[in-house]
């Protein structure tokens, strides 16, 4: 039996699954504080169901938590980066296309050190040992506990950048450390991004984590917890406190894997609409299709794995206002406390969720108090909704042919079975607690990315030694062996680069290894 939760910003879904089936379920607003509402989603489900505790085998969390943080600019500890690569990779400083205002809170303490490779391994030239040293007591002088690591090729060759995180250790002995071969791919600026966020979250981290934890001793459950992450496979918390960026975007996720679970469909657009924004991106056998590009996090470019996923402001909550020239919905939202301001529910703020009861779409709230609306209003605003879900379908499809759409989320009650640029609309049954079944029925997965030179090696050589990577690092992360399998290859071959490169890229999943 496993317990899948999803914090999002308005509200926090909690199901409890036994093997694929969902036994109970249950929303409840997001706390300030966001154990609490764990912790009652917890207890929710445990006295719906009637199973004790002590049956539990596993309990799987996504939450924007750390997202949030980014994002506000908020609860980041001042960071410091350490870049190998000079003399070669010294024109563009790090941090140097990041937002200010994000930028000035972490200090932008950076630092460009000898070292670095070559595509093929090379060296660009040694690490100075003593010259990393001294930066690491330039860091310690300040204060700074937080550092990121980054390396020209390090997904090539690890060796400088574990070498330069030894030395900062021995120099700051409680230093949190961000290696930028555990968090990017190939591409220095991005990676280098990408570690430099995960550094500014690792305190952060370590009380979001120990405070999951305690919620779920709170409850009486002694089962292991796991985070979800952006591609949506699993990491136990030990990884997640010293990982936190990897889960900046498992809340889409977890919806997109819900949905192909609780609709049967592997290749179909996923619509979820929450509280306070809606979400759209492709299923392709099963799994969210990844970006292609680089994600911008806070204003921030990263290349780590993420799903590739349109966000807007429209949910439940947003506000419906009469503008210039037309209707406008969101992007403000009163998110969790719909409640208490929406028209139907005794407020004062006209809501999307009061147009669908207005509209005999769904059966909440008080219809009384939203009777006397306009019919006028109520039929304008219908259409704008629909309105901005296809053109975000259009934006997200990549051909012109309809393609199935999967209504998932809280507030897809706010869009009828009719939709411009689908072939069919699914309302799987659970819909509104896919996010969290999503969480619940996660894998675990693993991921290489590497060049390979194919004058040493054949192309299917290349091939099967990264997959044999993938697969191994699959069971290291908790999967069970027999259950692994290649679901991603990738392969570009890089012909601006000399001795017939290739770069590949897979990733392998797994069931999660009994306890």
């Amino acid at each position: 039996m496993r317990i899948g939760i999803d914090v999002g910003g308005t509200n926090t879904d909690a199901v409890l699954m036994d093997g694929l089936k969902v036994v109970a379920s249950y929303k409840t607003p997001t706390t300030p504080d966001v154990s609490s509402g764990i912790l009652s989603a917890l207890q929710q489900v445990l006295a719906q169901s009637g199973v004790q505790p002590g049956n539990i085998d596993a309990v799987m969390l996504g939450t924007t938590h750390f997202t949030n943080a980014i994002v506000e600019g908020k609860r980041l500890s001042p960071t410091a980066i350490i870049r190998l690569g000079a003399p070669a990779a010294v024109a563009l400083p790090p941090m140097v296309d990041w937002p200010s205002r994000l930028a000035e809170t972490l200090g932008r303490n950076t630092f460009v050190a000898k070292g670095g490779y070559e595509f093929d391994g090379r060296q660009i030239s040694p690490l100075d040992e003593e010259e990393i040293r001294g930066m690491a007591r330039l860091i310690a002088g300040k204060g700074i506990k937080a550092v990121a690591i980054s390396c020209v090729f390090s997904p090539v060759n690890v060796e400088m950048e574990d070498r330069a995180a030894a030395i900062v250790r021995e120099e700051i002995s409680d230093a949190r450390l961000t290696l930028s071969h555990n968090i990017g791919r190939i591409s220095l600026l991005e990676r280098e991004n990408a570690a430099i966020l995960n550094a500014c979250l690792s305190d952060l981290a370590q009380h979001t984590v120990g405070s999951f934890e305690r919620a779920l001793k709170e409850s009486g459950i002694q089962a292991p917890l796991f985070l979800s992450q952006n591609d949506g496979t699993l990491m136990n918390t030990e990884f997640a406190a010293t990982h936190p960026v990897l889960t900046v975007s498992s809340g889409p996720t977890n919806s997109m894997r819900g949905a192909a679970f609780l609709s049967g469909a592997k290749d179909a657009m996923v619509v979820d609409i929450g509280g306070t924004t809606t979400d759209v991106g492709m299923l392709v056998k099963g799994f969210p299709r990844e970006a292609s590009m680089a994600v911008r996090i806070g204003g921030v470019r990263t290349n780590f794995r993420m799903p590739d996923v349109y966000s807007f402001g429209l949910g439940g909550g947003s506000l419906v206002r009469k503008g210039d020239s037309r209707l406008e919905i969101g992007p403000q939202s009163v998110g969790y406390e719909l409640t208490t301001r929406g028209l139907a529910f005794g407020g004062d703020t006209l809501t999307t969720t009061d147009i669908a009861i207005a509209a005999g779409m769904a059966d909440i709230g008080d219809r009384r108090r939203v009777a006397s609306l306009d019919q006028s209003l109520v039929e304008n605003a219908k259409a704008r909704i629909k309105e901005m879900v296809e053109e975000a379908i259009d934006r997200m499809k990549t051909g012109p042919d309809p393609v199935p759409v999967i209504m998932v989320g809280g507030g897809s009650i706010l869009v009828g079975d009719a939709l411009e640029g689908a072939s069919e609309v699914i309302r799987p049954p659970h819909f509104a607690a896919a996010n969290a079944i999503g969480a619940a029925i996660a894998q675990v997965g693993g991921e290489v990315d590497v060049t390979f030179k194919l004058e040493k090696m054949t192309r299917d050589e290349a091939l099967e030694q990264a997959k044999a990577t993938a697969q191994q690092k699959t069971v290291e992360a908790g999967a069970q062996a027999d259950t692994v399998e290649v679901v991603e290859v990738d392969e570009i071959p890089l012909t601006y680069l000399p001795g017939n490169a290739l770069r590949v890229r897979v990733k392998a999943v797994g069931d999660l290894r009994p306890a």
